[in-house]
């Protein structure tokens, strides 16, 4: 199966071969060794335009099968084909499936539910913690999170993933021997770290370039049951991934935001084209019939260690409150909320959305 693997790689490296014609050499060749080996003559007869032809003997020049594949074993990538069982199941079903997959470290099986989670680069604190929310009940409920390691929602949805040990894996569109943006190398590791994976139908050496990022996006829906869209304007790169999700005949959800922000617009729209409007992870799981996974304790009772703490955090709930207001309720002196806030924080227990202003940290 190496040697079918190492062809596999060396025709993924000829831009001109994509899924289809790499399917016509498979249907007219024994094998992708003699397919890689055949003469012009002979690969004139599999019909595929001439200069995809004349682009394969060009690279074929350049090419060493055996050291391309070298350097995926040395970097410990693995590269998966529709024939294996480890490709998932759900990527073998959608319109141009992939026909090759790399992977860097612990990929999910196919007894993996998944749920991809996409947004915008400009994420606002209200996406943020929407965000942090979801994919942590997500994972609480043995649910994966896709998504594709852009700046902003993407991070905080792989981000959450990691601090609540969850699965996650990060679509990327570049190969795997970098990592963009590079501002998120950290994170790529941190995920690597805590058992995800790093995925990519692209060969090794291949840049970010623009026309990339919307073939990656199938892949992101592709992998998954379903696609959250947390925020995103009108024209957005988290909406190309929703269109392939209902082009993949999956589901598509949508958080409903602030009818003054431009950041709402995207979700809104898919809302009224059908997507479903979510306000907790439970409408994600009922739309999926995934109700039989049993979330942890979401909704925990936070004590305080003190009557001063408890005071406060009974004032406390999933929505800001300022501190002002926290002092007037309590009855508490106005540097024994400061202090107890302080040390409410450093315990985790509560989060200082910035401006005075507090919530509950679970």
């Amino acid at each position: 199966m190496r040697d079918e693997k190492k062809y596999f790689n060396a025709f993924n490296l000829v831009p001109a071969i994509g899924a289809v014609r790499l399917t016509q050499l498979q249907n007219h060749f024994p094998d992708l060794k003699t397919a890689w080996s055949a003469s012009l003559p002979e690969l004139e007869l599999t019909r595929i335009p001439q200069n995809a032809l004349q682009q394969l003997i060009e690279t074929r020049k350049r090419v060493d099968p055996d050291a391309e594949y070298e350097k995926l074993l040395n970097q410990n990538i693995s590269l998966l084909t529709p024939a294996d069982d480890g490709f998932p199941a759900l990527l073998r079903e959608i319109p141009q499936s992939p026909c090759t997959l790399y992977v860097k470290g612990e990929f999910l099986t196919n007894r993996d539910p998944a749920v991809a989670v996409v947004g915008t680069r400009r994420v606002t604190d209200y996406g943020k913690r929407v965000t942090e929310d979801m994919v942590r009940d997500l994972v609480r409920s043995n649910v994966a999170v896709i998504s594709g390691l852009a700046l902003g929602a993407d991070s905080v949805a792989h981000k959450t993933a990691v601090n609540y040990s969850g699965k996650t894996a990060a679509v990327l569109a570049c190969g795997l021997d970098s990592v963009y943006p590079a501002a998120n190398r950290q994170l790529a590791e941190r995920i690597l770290e805590a058992g995800g994976a790093l995925v990519s139908e692209l060969p090794l050496g291949t840049p970010p370039l623009r026309h990339h990022f919307p073939n990656r996006n199938r892949i992101i829906s592709g992998l998954a049951l379903g696609t959250l869209v947390v925020e995103a304007a009108a024209e957005s790169g988290a909406l190309i991934t929703a269109r392939h999700a209902l082009e993949q005949n999956r589901q598509v959800f949508a958080i409903p935001g602030s009818i003054y922000s431009e950041l709402s617009a995207g979700p809104h729209n898919l809302i009224k084209m059908g997507a479903k409007l979510v306000s907790s992870v439970q409408d994600i799981l009922e739309e999926l019939n995934l109700e039989h996974l049993q979330q942890e304790i979401i909704i925990q009772k936070i004590i305080g260690d003190t009557k001063e703490e408890q005071l406060i955090l009974d004032q406390l709930s999933r929505e800001p409150i300022h501190a002002d207001q926290i002092t007037k309720n309590t009855g508490l002196q106005t540097s024994e909320v400061s202090s107890t806030l302080t040390i409410l924080e450093m315990k985790g227990k509560i989060k200082n959305l910035g401006a005075n202003q507090y919530v509950l940290s679970r």
